[in-house]
């Protein structure tokens, strides 16, 4: 795994506090040192060791990339916080003022792609472009029953981790996998921070004020996901911001950083270079 994955960043040194506002300047990985700035977004399973499959095939000389990790997970793990995806936006803001990036672009895959959005709301005239992959909606996740619990006891029980791993893949992922995915979330996870993002990614709407967004925003979906499908971008992200776009990866489910790393980087990183007069 690359050394960045391990550290505050590529020379060894974190990010600090915030002052003044209660946010936080997140710990990240620093990768590259382009002109195009990038703070890419773990999801509810990891910490930032979520992008470390593709660590290593990023463009370096075209885009500085920040990885951070959110309140709760792994060098922030135990720093304390509501747990919530807006306060999360106030830290990723927090962290480019750190870093004295006034631009930049964003990427967040599956809870990060709500915390994205946040983002973008709190401060849109900062944000170049963003991409979602596997994106939670600003609508959130509507789990219901059964569903709903095994989604709310995996911050207690390995199993449910491991369940919904492998629904949210098709059921078709090697079982070596499986358990190293369930391995690393409960290693870089805070199980009461855990279960309380939940309730925000999965529970809050805040669809009504992206709506009309400007920002561009490409959709990175695995077309073997059934949780959240390129049928779900469609009657979301779609119908909200103005210049959206999807892209299908095909054999990827839930995670394409882990299954099709290749194809996601590409599929992110054509989006962001074609800026142009966006």
């Amino acid at each position: 795994m690359d050394g960045a994955a391990q550290s505050g960043t590529e020379d060894g040194t974190g990010a600090g506090v915030g002052e003044g506002t209660g946010a936080v300047a997140l710990p990240a990985a620093r990768i590259g040192d382009g002109a195009h700035h990038v703070i890419a977004v773990h999801g509810w399973f990891a910490d930032r060791r979520a992008y470390a499959p593709v660590f290593d095939v990023l463009d370096r000389s075209t885009f500085s990339y920040a990885v951070p990790d959110l309140r709760g997970y792994g060098e922030a793990r135990d720093i304390p916080g509501s747990w919530t995806t807006d306060e999360a936006a106030g830290d990723i803001l927090a962290l480019a003022d750190a870093l004295g990036w006034e631009r930049f672009s964003l990427v967040g895959h599956s809870m990060g792609g709500a915390v994205i959005q946040r983002v973008v709301l709190a401060a849109p005239e900062r944000v170049r472009r963003m991409v979602g992959i596997a994106p939670v909606p600003a609508s959130g996740v509507p789990l219901q029953g059964e569903q709903w619990e095994l989604f709310a006891q995996a911050a207690q029980r390995p199993a449910n981790r491991r369940a919904i791993i492998d629904l949210s893949t098709g059921n078709r992922r090697p079982d070596a996998w499986l358990d190293l995915m369930v391995e690393r979330s409960l290693s870089c996870t805070d199980p009461g921070a855990f279960r309380a993002w939940l309730d925000s990614w999965a529970l809050e709407d805040f669809h009504e004020q992206v709506r009309g967004c400007r920002v561009p925003v490409r959709l990175v979906v695995g077309d073997g996901d059934p949780v959240l499908s390129a049928e779900v971008v469609r009657t979301t992200w779609l119908r909200w911001y103005t210049a959206a776009e999807l892209v299908e990866v095909p054999a990827a489910g839930h995670y394409p950083l882990d299954e099709t790393p290749l194809e996601t980087v590409r599929a992110v990183e054509d989006f962001l270079r074609a800026e142009g007069g966006a």
